[in-house]
């Protein structure tokens, strides 16, 4: 009997041990999900951005083209309209002598006549000769002698596919995180990690990832080439769970083991460094609204990201109106790394406007998940009364399109009678009342409430404008080449930026 139990007993752990294997093969098959959504959007601004080349490309050649037949065409004119005046003057001379020699030859008195006739004769001839071979002949044809070999290009065009690339090296093995280098300080945290030493694939990069300090979902804290990272502004007395990931060219390796960490008590707690690992038993939290401050995704230094609140520099309720934030601005600035390829930027990167007639979007470095937020951003240019869009935007929202036409933005598109407040290509809401160069777009999203609201020169602009929000959103822009946008990133009359930490509720 108890051999058998015992038997029975070691199949289990075996078993085990493959449900255990099944279970994170499962999370590896629902990261890859996840995984290839990301990169068929990716790719897919690629390719609209390649074929937009070709095409911007083939517009400048077909200029360049119409530019020769326009000279070839004034040039044909210049010579048909300078025979045209030439033959005129010669056939008004000419017409002028036959009607004079009519007359003559009608003269009665003929001592008259033969004093002249001698020389009529020779004039008639000289000028007879003038028409001579080729005057009569047009110098220009009306045909262009221009022919457009489009053969090679058509053909190029419909060869144009993708090509399948051969996988040059293997995705990166997961990092090692390295507990001796790994420390907690006050609501900071510093991790450590490396890959494994006899690792010999390359890697162009790591992404460190945080849980919310109360078993939610991981999000993103740090993407870059560092392999140290500190993250400020936790909670104190939390527990978080931090994992890292690495990637190249190929694709994104597995995640390392979980580690567990505990900040400190509270704000007036003696200062300590607590060592890793910390017990898997999770204590009571006592804040039950994990990340309630900015995540600023742009490190200050190059290892180092932080969880920010920038606005004014007052204590606010999360409930506090639209108008009680009149003088609060939300500090950003526009992102060129993520932005579409005709934005230009300029003041800082504070100002932005674009090369193209087309809508383009650009985001703010700075997402926001939890809070209250409220930016103002300045339209310095306005001409011919185009319609740029404000808003928020997930990370990887169309950038080749007005904000607010995929189910990434939500967006107030105005121009300069009424506005439009827009979300996968829905629009609501017309409201009267425009911009105008110098007026002041101002946008309120309360996470709180989970609400986005709009308002112009101060004002609210419709009614709340969307509902239900929740996750990571920036600041979002999309303009054209008629609108110039600066984003405020003062208050009025402050020489300097301020700092709003707002009480959670």
């Amino acid at each position: 009997f108890f051999p058998l139990q015992s038997q029975l007993s070691q199949a289990l752990n075996g078993l085990s041990d493959r449900a255990k294997e099944a279970k994170e093969f499962l999370v590896q098959l629902r990261n890859m999900v996840q995984q290839i959504q990301e990169n068929s959007v990716e790719f897919e601004a690629c390719l609209v951005a390649q074929c937009d080349a070709l095409i911007d490309a083939l517009n400048r050649r077909k200029a360049q083209l119409l530019s020769r037949v326009n000279k070839e065409h004034e040039h044909k004119l210049k010579v048909v309209r300078d025979q045209i005046s030439h033959c005129t003057v010669k056939l008004r001379q000419t017409t002028g002598l036959m009607e004079y020699c009519l007359e003559v030859i009608k003269e009665n008195d003929p001592s008259g006549f033969l004093q002249i006739s001698d020389a009529l004769i020779r004039r008639v001839h000289l000028t007879e000769d003038q028409w001579g071979k080729g005057t009569l002949t047009p110098r220009m044809t009306t045909d262009f002698d221009l022919n457009l070999d489009n053969a090679p290009l058509l053909q190029s065009i419909h060869q144009l596919d993708f090509v399948q690339m051969k996988v040059s090296s293997p995705v990166p093995a997961p990092p090692i995180l390295q507990l001796e280098e790994c420390c907690t300080h006050n609501n900071s945290a510093t991790l450590s990690w490396k890959q494994p030493p006899l690792s010999t694939v390359q890697v162009e990069g790591y992404i460190l990832e945080l849980d919310d300090g109360n078993g939610g979902q991981f999000r993103e804290v740090y993407v870059g080439k560092e392999t140290m990272c500190t993250v400020d502004g936790l909670h104190f007395n939390s527990t978080y769970s931090a994992r890292v990931k690495a990637f190249n060219k190929t694709g994104v390796s597995p995640y390392s083991k979980t580690l567990v960490l505990q900040t400190s008590e509270d704000t007036q707690s003696e200062e300590q460094t607590l060592p890793f690992p910390v017990p898997l038993e999770r204590s009571q939290l006592r804040r039950m609204s994990p990340f309630s401050s900015t995540l600023n995704l742009q490190p200050s230094f190059p290892g180092r990201s932080y969880f920010e609140l920038r606005s004014s520099a007052h204590q606010l309720s999360l409930h506090s109106s639209l108008q009680s934030l009149n003088s609060a601005v939300a500090w950003f600035s526009f992102d060129p790394a993520s932005a579409h390829a005709d934005i230009i930027f300029s003041n800082d990167n504070l100002t932005v406007t674009c090369n193209s007639y087309d809508d383009r979007v650009v985001l703010g470095k700075t997402g926001f998940s939890k809070g209250l937020h409220y930016w103002e951003l300045s339209i310095d240019r306005y001409d011919n009364h185009p319609d740029p869009a404000f808003g928020v935007a997930r990370i990887d929202v169309l950038k080749d399109a007005m904000l607010g036409k995929d189910d990434k933005a939500w967006a107030m598109y105005v121009d300069n009678n009424r506005s439009w407040f827009m979300h996968n290509n829905s629009h609501t809401n017309r409201t009267e009342g425009g911009i105008t160069k110098g007026a002041t777009v101002g946008v309120l999203l309360d996470l709180t409430r989970r609400t986005l609201t709009f308002s112009i020169n101060e004002d609210q602009q419709g009614p709340v404008a969307f509902e239900n929000l929740e996750g990571l959103f920036f600041p979002a822009v999309s303009l054209n080449r008629n609108v110039q946008v600066r984003a405020l990133t003062m208050l009025s009359g402050a020489p300097q930026r301020h700092t709003l930490r707002l009480s959670l509720l």
